[in-house]
């Protein structure tokens, strides 16, 4: 196995029971507090400049997805094009962080983005359920990397994790950090099915000390997916993890972020939460599609007044 990350909280890992203690003497989830905090912070008003801003910022740090079973290298070829030049008319505005695809996609979404910037990221480890042995979640990974991938979003095993078996997860998160090289792991809890947000604060911790560059709420295949306050509260940990070991670690809410409004509120979030150090798209990331088409209505509305008709932006 690859050695523990060098940080002030190794010792935590060196066992199954001190991984366990460190876990579970964690402070508790003042789900109250928390789910209050994140509404409050939901309704700051934001206006002209900042929105802009705040617009602009939003579609630099959008992974753009299809995670399909009918994806084609046609539909591929198109996100990415579209990734790396979202609005034909206006060639101000930014390109996306990535493009995220199936391993077996990778390659064409290489070919798609070419040198413009935009990273290809590739789901791995038998996602979305990780359902799978580790050699299987292993040579995913490693299908992904040999085709070009710069980013790895893999999915915890969620059944190890509810078992109590946190070494596992720990162990299996290494195993795939190792196996990515120089790509950048995002690891995925899919929060709507650990049941607690004493779960996902526990969940975000092992990610971390496993080496996770980015710690990512959901597959977007459930029925809960991110919400404001799962990422306030993951957001509290990368926070919390930087103070205490000098690492910072990303973090991406994906699935059900759908409009303008929506992506600002979690920009507040972080801009409060985990400050600003997170507001760029090497550090926080949006897993959506459809918001980047409402982005772009928006960030034309501003620039002319009125909203565009339904054919301005592409359908994804």
């Amino acid at each position: 196995m690859p050695t523990a990350p060098a940080h002030a909280l190794t010792d935590a890992t060196t066992s199954d029971r001190t991984l366990r203690r460190f876990l579970h003497g964690l402070p508790g989830v003042d789900t109250v507090g928390l789910e209050a905090r994140a509404a409050s912070l939901g309704t700051r008003s934001i206006k002209t400049t900042a929105k802009a801003y705040a617009i602009d910022l939003a579609i630099s740090m959008i992974d753009l997805t299809t995670l399909e079973g009918a994806d084609t290298p046609g539909k591929v070829r198109a996100l990415g094009a579209k990734a790396v030049n979202p609005d034909p008319t206006d060639r101000g505005t930014p390109k996306t962080a990535a493009v995220c695809v199936y391993p077996d996609m990778v390659a064409t979404a290489k070919e798609a983005v070419g040198d413009s910037g935009v990273k290809v990221a590739s789901v791995a480890t038998a996602f979305p359920a990780g359902r799978a042995a580790i050699d299987v979640k292993l040579g995913d990974v490693r299908e992904a990397v040999a085709a070009g991938a710069d980013e790895i979003d893999m999915v915890i095993d969620r059944g190890a994790f509810l078992a109590g078996d946190y070494m596992t997860v720990f162990e299996q998160i290494r195993a795939v950090k190792e196996a990515s090289g120089e790509a950048r792991l995002k690891v995925i809890f899919e929060t709507g099915e650990l049941s607690t947000y004493d779960n996902i604060r526990r969940a975000s911790w092992i990610g971390m000390l496993a080496g996770a560059d980015f710690i990512k709420t959901s597959t977007g295949k459930v029925g809960v997916n991110a919400t404001p306050a799962n990422t306030l509260l993951m957001l509290e940990a990368v926070r919390d993890f930087r103070e205490q070991t000098g690492v910072q670690v990303g973090v991406k809410p994906a699935g059900g972020i759908r409009t303008s409004k929506d992506a600002i509120k979690f920009l507040v979030l972080v801009n409060e939460t985990a400050g600003q150090d997170w507001l760029d798209n090497h550090w926080f990331r949006f897993g959506a599609s459809s918001l980047l088409n409402d982005l772009l209505m928006q960030r034309q509305k501003l620039a002319t007044g009125r909203y565009s008709g339904p054919d301005y932006v592409t359908v994804d």
